[in-house]
């Protein structure tokens, strides 16, 4: 382990994440240390990141969730201070953080992703719904963790209004997205693989926040019980959505599998969580590696640039 120097673990910020990122970076920081690396936490709200380069930090696990930490902001900061760092660099973070942006990337490349619109205070909701139909999403176009996301299932008393104004105290970009029905699935990759797929099971289908962090009723499923040749064309469908967006190292892919066997991605997060409710640490077990050999091989892929 003496190939990393001193490594800070990035955690914290200033995001709406930072619980989850403090849950995610103290897992990783114990998982580092079990393996000898010279691990220690940073929380860059608390501290300059000039004090990376002051303490001879030589590497950096981003454990960052959100804004500053996953939209390119902390990784041009990184790589101004020449200090190489996890996961994928400025232009795929920051494009992969828009998910608007990325649906145009998708969509321009012939990469399924649900049919949407753009919305704001004057937005004719009816319009909408005759373009998209009920049940439909409205979310903030720059968060993460369902931060700020609504299901609607009937507009009755001006419900698709108040999910755009709930959505919009986090951004001043919103999203309408159509609802797909279907099996909700996750598609990790770790360096130039795709990881076994992971089908989740939440009440109700209502896969929040809570559900995410916190519920032991959520139910995940590795392997995900696909017919194998449709296991493998996800994989390998993820793994092009991932590229194409310019995303390298590691990340996870969100996406829905249709009754009919089409599916269509949702959206790719390049700091995915590390917490004991985690995916990509669930899929990684299955393809036999243990949540500390995947900080590890994590970590050795840090680059700049």
């Amino acid at each position: 382990m003496k190939e990393f120097g001193k490594v800070a673990v990035l955690m914290g910020g200033p995001s709406s994440e930072r619980e989850i990122s403090f849950l995610s970076g103290n897992a990783v920081l114990g998982a580092l240390r079990e393996k000898g690396v010279d691990a220690h936490a940073f929380d860059p709200r608390e501290r300059s990141l000039f004090d990376l380069r002051r303490d001879g930090y030589d590497r950096v696990f981003i454990a960052l969730h959100g804004r500053f930490g996953e939209d390119g902001t902390v990784q041009g900061a990184l790589e101004t201070l020449g200090i190489p760092y996890t996961g994928s660099g400025v232009m795929a973070s920051a494009l992969a953080m828009d998910k608007w942006r990325t649906k145009l990337v998708w969509l321009a490349s012939g990469i399924a992703t649900p049919r949407y619109r753009m919305v704001d205070a004057t937005t004719d909701w009816a319009g909408v719904i005759a373009e998209l139909g009920l049940p439909l999403i409205v979310k903030p176009v720059r968060e993460g963790s369902t931060i700020g996301l609504t299901r609607v299932d009937a507009d009755a008393g001006g419900e698709l209004a108040r999910a755009y104004a709930a959505a919009a105290q986090y951004d001043d970009l919103v999203m309408a997205e159509e609802f797909v029905a279907g099996t909700e699935l996750t598609a990790s990759i770790l360096g130039e693989r795709a990881l076994p797929l992971i089908r989740i099971d939440a009440p109700q289908g209502n896969y929040d926040y809570h559900h995410k962090y916190f519920s032991n009723e959520t139910r995940y499923y590795c392997p995900a019980g696909l017919p194998e040749e449709k296991e493998r064309e996800i994989r390998q469908a993820a793994l092009a959505a991932f590229r194409i967006v310019g995303c390298s190292g590691w990340g996870r892919l969100d996406l829905m599998l249709r009754p009919d066997g089409s599916f269509s991605f949702l959206e790719v997060n390049t700091s995915p969580g590390m917490t004991g409710h985690s995916l990509v640490p669930m899929a990684a077990k299955e393809a036999g590696m243990s949540f500390a050999d995947l900080c590890v091989e994590i970590l050795r892929g840090a680059h700049v640039g």
